[in-house]
């Protein structure tokens, strides 16, 4: 990766961060629906990242995201764990002619139908062990679905909203 690379990523990186804790953290519907948009710092990597790489920047941004969410880890688990899965769900969802390792994920590079099911997949795994180890009980299983259904959906718009507005 080049240094302007480098450099764009990382401010990509932090401008996610920063805009969950500042922004979007008071964002609820209806108190099901809790958006986490700051996801998107892993989900938007470029392929050619490696995988040490990935897990560390999931830990990392979970555990700046439990911080200030004061949650003891279960954002580092939540994103250490999409971090894990990004790259067999790549695999899962690559077309017969591949990719190029330089690509970036955006929604125009990559397709709506293969955006939305990348985003969608890796989202649902994330709230559902967040939801699940906020809740730490299965008895309130109904709860905690809707409540990841809910947010899947909210934070998979939000994503997708910001990569209509998002500048080439």
């Amino acid at each position: 990766m080049s240094p302007r690379n480098l450099t764009y990523y990382s401010l990509f990186f932090g401008f996610y961060l920063l805009i969950q804790i500042f922004f979007v953290r008071q964002l609820v519907l209806f108190n099901y629906a809790f958006c986490f948009v700051y996801i998107a710092s892993i989900l938007l990597l470029p392929f050619e990242i490696s995988k040490i790489t990935l897990l560390f920047l999931g830990f990392f941004a979970g555990i700046f995201v439990d911080v200030f969410y004061n949650t003891m880890g279960m954002h580092a688990a939540s994103m250490t764990l999409i971090a894990f899965l990004r790259p067999s769900i790549i695999k899962l969802l690559t077309p017969q002619r591949g990719y190029d390792e330089r690509m970036i994920l955006t929604l125009k590079s990559m397709g709506a139908s293969w955006f939305v099911s990348y985003v969608g997949i890796l989202t649902f795994i994330h709230h559902l062990l967040l939801f699940f180890l906020e809740a730490s009980d299965f008895g309130l299983f109904l709860p905690t679905m809707i409540k990841v259904l809910a947010s899947t959906i909210f934070t998979g718009l939000v994503i997708l909203v910001l990569q209509l507005f998002r500048k080439e």
